[in-house]
């Protein structure tokens, strides 16, 4: 049985493409937000209005869920610069165990921001 080395640069890597991912959500919230202000003054239906403080409370959650996983990022990274100070390149078992749950957890909220983001342009399809 052949063991995959994995290197702390690779981790790095990694985690600086999740970052810049998190930040790019970040910024589409931003702008999903301001949509909501928009909508909010043209539309005085309460069927509309429920509907805008539906996604103004899933857009405030996932700006939470953006945060916790850049701060787990952060934490994560700061375990592989104490390996690299003791001039460990490669991962110990459970630093690698712990990078992958994490690889998951950011596969599905990609996948449950995606969804949230189609449910929203729909919604903006039909009252912009």
């Amino acid at each position: 049985m052949v063991k995959e080395i994995i290197y702390n640069s690779n981790l790095h890597f990694e985690h600086e493409q999740w970052r810049r991912e998190l930040f790019f959500w970040e910024d589409e919230l931003r702008i999903f937000k301001n949509r909501l202000s928009e909508l909010v003054v043209r539309y005085s239906a309460k069927e509309v209005l429920d509907q805008l403080e539906h996604y103004q409370n899933q857009f405030i959650f996932h700006g939470g869920v953006i945060d916790d996983l850049l701060e787990d990022i952060e934490v994560h990274e700061t375990q592989i610069a104490n390996q690299s100070k003791e001039d460990i390149d490669v991962m110990d078992r459970v630093l690698v165990k712990k990078h992958m749950e994490f690889r998951n957890c950011i596969e599905i909220q990609r996948q449950t921001y995606a969804d949230l983001k189609k449910d929203f342009f729909r919604f903006l399809s039909k009252y912009m």
